[in-house]
């Protein structure tokens, strides 16, 4: 059953999401030449991960920083980018959102910090995360700290994060597996059938 409160084509119910951190960016910024040539190919990644998760029902949330700008919406975030002569035009056009997704803005680093996410989740029923996005040492890493802070299971696939520095991409990503116990298998390794078949069993319980 789908309720029309959020947004009429999202699922009421759903144990997985699929975060996209900051993956809507120009990129206008000192280091944005490097992260764009890691950024592409993970962002080539990212999408056909949000298309299976699609094909699966599991929701899309975006979470999105609004690069100081207290003005600004995520519509017009998204123009920007699609838009403008940008250096990140090319992601944006591959990463582009649908109607039925979801989208918080952020004013820091944590998707979790000053946001509605903690609401969004929860009317989701949400547990489990997967965080993809930009950049991995800095948003990604900080928002999987929240996370694990409020219990949730994490899954960061290695190949849909990215950095400016690759060596700070692998720390940040060997620092998640360790300590926040992230599973960080490749995204062609994710299933989503696994955790969606738990909930079916837990809503014939109840």
């Amino acid at each position: 059953m789908k309720n029309g409160d959020l947004h009429g084509n999202a699922p009421d119910k759903s144990e997985i999401a699929l975060l996209l951190i900051d993956t809507i960016n120009d990129l206008e910024f000192e280091g944005g030449d490097e992260l764009f040539r890691t950024a592409l190919p993970a962002a080539k990644r990212i999408a056909d991960l949000r298309e299976r998760a699609r094909q699966s029902k599991v929701p899309t949330i975006y979470v999105n920083d609004n690069f100081g700008k207290w003005r600004s919406d995520f519509k017009r975030i998204v123009t920007h980018c699609l838009n403008d002569d940008v250096r990140g035009k090319p992601i944006a056009e591959l990463l582009k959102p649908d109607d039925e997704d979801y989208f918080v803005l952020k004013p820091k680093h944590s998707g979790f910090f000053s946001t509605s996410l903690d609401l969004v989740l929860e009317y989701l029923g949400t547990r489990t995360l997967i965080l993809t996005g930009f950049a991995g040492n800095n948003c990604v890493l900080f928002t999987a700290n929240d996370a694990y802070m409020r219990d949730y299971k994490l899954i960061i696939p290695e190949d849909c994060i990215a950095s400016i520095n690759p060596a700070d991409n692998d720390n940040a990503l060997k620092q998640m597996q360790k300590v926040l116990k992230a599973d960080i298998s490749p995204s062609t390794e994710i299933d989503f059938k696994q955790p969606i078949a738990k909930e079916q069993k837990r809503a014939a319980r109840s």
